[in-house]
């Protein structure tokens, strides 16, 4: 049965009873653990305390969100699903599909959502034409991190190509200390390829290989050429990478142990949350032959279907605490990410957040924004844990590039 008819009753009763109902607490599952994200997070919680909304914490660690999901699914299964998760990409409509979503139209209406949030982002927040969760961020991955007095003491300018990012690397290696900070974890792998093969093919290559899929591209010399790099990327990274935690790896380069970190936007919370400012303690920049394109995910707040009306009007006063621009520059600009609405102001953002809120209307304006491979925007889970699994292993050292690639044409078709 089609989502309209499964849960019309919700397009009605969401925002009728927020007016008639007392808002009751709200249980949110997420995975924003690190201290950083938790700082951003409590920007939502006392908007909402401020409104009479009681926050029942339910926090799944784990940066790429699949332990979450993970407990979602037994909550779910269990007859005990959260009133809002944070999701990301075709989980939201993997989960619509089961008519276990909420629908926000209602407040959508009444806030304007359809004329703020760009296409790309109502993508994944609407399903069937309804809008089925409220995006908090867009955060974009091709990013690379570093700490500026380590790369000053080496006499080394922020590259601007990949040989020069390469040679870069290859001096703080020779200086003894750690040139890549890294997490040896299928999704920050996958994180760094997505940078990596938009450096190689630009746009057009990625596209073609993660969201149309053909398998052309990714058997092709370009794809054996963004698995070299990725062999390149190893040789900087230090004997202790596996298992290390993303913001374990970022405090490798706020520290000054390491030099660079790529890792997508969430990284400059935990450098704003130990103090640091963007152009004095450390640079950020895209990975060097990917300027111009922007790989984005953006966490959003899935509502599930609930009963009680005071359940339903906590949601939809959740939902429209997190779009209402305010909010939207509050938690942005601590959490490292941009607006999900294109009328926010720029002004309270640090030079990196300007920096990535011009780079997302310039994408967006030009059609070179595409959706994150590695954070779940460009290929349902299936897919996307297939690339996960032929990225990791190459990167551990199972496959040369060369049959990389040509594993990669094998796993994407099998899991088609």
């Amino acid at each position: 049965m089609r989502y309209s008819a499964r849960k019309s009753v919700m397009a009605v009763a969401l925002m009728a009873t927020a007016g008639m109902a007392q808002a009751a607490d709200v249980e949110v599952l997420h995975w924003w653990t690190s201290g950083g994200e938790a700082a951003a997070l409590n920007v939502l919680k006392d908007d909402l305390a401020g409104q009479g909304i009681g926050w029942n914490d339910m926090p799944v660690a784990g940066g790429g969100g699949e332990s979450a999901m993970t407990v979602l699914r037994a909550r779910v299964t269990a007859g005990d699903a959260p009133t809002a998760v944070q999701m990301l990409g075709f989980d939201i409509l993997d989960w619509a599909a089961e008519g276990a979503l909420a629908n926000l139209d209602a407040v959508a209406a009444e806030e304007g959502w359809d004329a703020v949030v760009p296409a790309a982002l109502q993508a994944f927040a609407k399903y069937d034409g309804h809008w089925i969760s409220a995006p908090v961020n867009v955060h974009s991955t091709n990013w690379v991190w570093a700490n500026k007095a380590v790369l000053d003491d080496l006499g080394i300018a922020q590259p601007q190509g990949w040989d020069e990012f390469v040679a870069a690397m290859q001096a703080v290696k020779d200086s003894g200390k750690t040139a890549l900070a890294h997490g040896g974890q299928a999704w920050q792998d996958a994180t760094m390829f997505d940078g990596v093969v938009l450096s190689v093919g630009g746009v057009d290559f990625y596209r073609k290989a993660f969201i149309d899929l053909d398998p052309e591209a990714l058997g092709s010399e370009q794809m054996v050429e963004a698995f070299n790099r990725m062999e390149t990327l190893r040789s900087f990274v230090d004997d202790n990478f596996s298992g290390r935690d993303w913001n374990l790896a970022s405090a490798m380069v706020i520290n000054g142990e390491a030099a660079f970190q790529i890792m997508g936007d969430w990284a400059k919370g935990e450098f704003l949350n130990a103090g640091k400012t963007p152009g004095e303690d450390f640079l950020c920049f895209r990975v060097p032959g990917s300027a111009g394109a922007v790989s984005f995910n953006s966490d959003q707040f899935a509502m599930f279907a609930v009963s009680s009306a005071d359940a339903q009007a906590a949601q939809g006063e959740m939902a429209r605490s997190i779009m209402s621009p305010a909010f939207q520059s509050a938690f942005n600009v601590v959490k490292g990410s941009v607006p999900a609405r294109t009328d926010v102001p720029n002004d309270a953002f640090d030079a990196c957040g300007k920096q990535g809120m011009a780079d997302l209307a310039a994408a967006s304006d030009s059609g070179t924004l595409v959706g994150s491979m590695a954070h779940g925007h460009a290929n349902p889970a299936a897919i996307k844990n297939a690339i996960y699994d032929v990225v990791t292993a190459h990167f551990n050292g199972e496959y040369d590039a060369a049959t990389a690639a040509e594993e990669l044409v094998t796993a994407v078709e099998l899991a088609q």
